[in-house]
């Protein structure tokens, strides 16, 4: 990338750039940036969105399932006449409409122990999509072993949860250290078996491309070492703080 952003990406990208913390310093860190979002539903879909339109210059996406019609109130990429198509082929036309510059790399299987060691390396933040603990788990522990900075969404209902990783730090704690594997249905919580409002999606989403935003430009503070619980129903906020569990794969 050349030392300066040319006439056009900095009338693209003008309205954060002009923020003290980002500049173009700031914002060539953003397009150098390589991205995983694993999941293209509820979460993964307002992830990649705002990801793509802040400037993040290659984006991986995971999935293998196709766009129904229960998807569409909440998986803000998807209209009605994608029903029946492949989700990350979609969600790649619909990025490249809004930011051609952003290269989208698409993974069109589930994700397993096997696949994922072939591209985690390849990416510098991972994003968790997903809808289902085993999913959240495997990322979680790949992210440990690679030293990846991972962001976890989780919804239900009128709820949210957020936590953040930095696998840098051995300081941090992990998502086992939160929830135990073994107490946990794999349906649990799901939109499914739950239900979710859809505004929630979009909402929890957002703000985790907000925390990969945040990394990438060294601003603010995550949430490492703390879960943020999120009550939309009553609009209470509380940050819970993790601690390492004795024996758990992070010790």
């Amino acid at each position: 990338m050349t030392n300066q952003l040319d006439k056009t990406l900095i009338n693209r990208f003008s309205r954060q750039i002009i923020l003290k913390d980002i500049g173009i310093a700031g914002q060539k860190k953003i397009i150098s940036s390589k991205v995983l979002i694993v999941g293209m539903g509820g979460l993964g879909c307002p992830a990649a969105e705002f990801l793509s339109r802040a400037g993040v210059g290659f984006l991986g996406i995971v999935d293998n399932d196709y766009v129904n019609l229960s998807n569409i109130h909440r998986q803000s990429l998807y209209q009605s006449t994608d029903i029946g198509k492949l989700k990350v082929n979609t969600v790649k036309k619909k990025i490249k409409l809004i930011n051609p510059n952003t290269k989208v790399k698409i993974y069109k299987f589930r994700l397993n122990t096997v696949n994922f060691k072939k591209i985690i390396k390849d990416y510098d933040i991972i994003v968790d999509g997903s809808d289902n603990f085993k999913t959240k788990f495997l990322l979680n522990d790949f992210c440990l072993k690679y030293k990846k900075f991972l962001v976890v969404g989780a919804i239900s209902k009128f709820d949210g949860h957020i936590f953040t990783f930095n696998f840098k730090d051995n300081k941090t704690p992990c998502l086992r250290c939160f929830f135990q594997e073994s107490n946990i249905a794999d349906d649990l919580a799901s939109c499914e078996s739950e239900g979710i409002l859809g505004t929630i999606a979009g909402i929890v989403g957002t703000m985790q491309a907000n925390e990969v935003l945040k990394k990438i430009l060294s601003i603010g503070k995550n949430l490492n070492d703390f879960i943020l619980i999120l009550d939309f129903l009553n609009l209470n906020f509380r940050k819970v703080k993790l601690k390492k569990m004795k024996n758990c794969l992070c010790k």
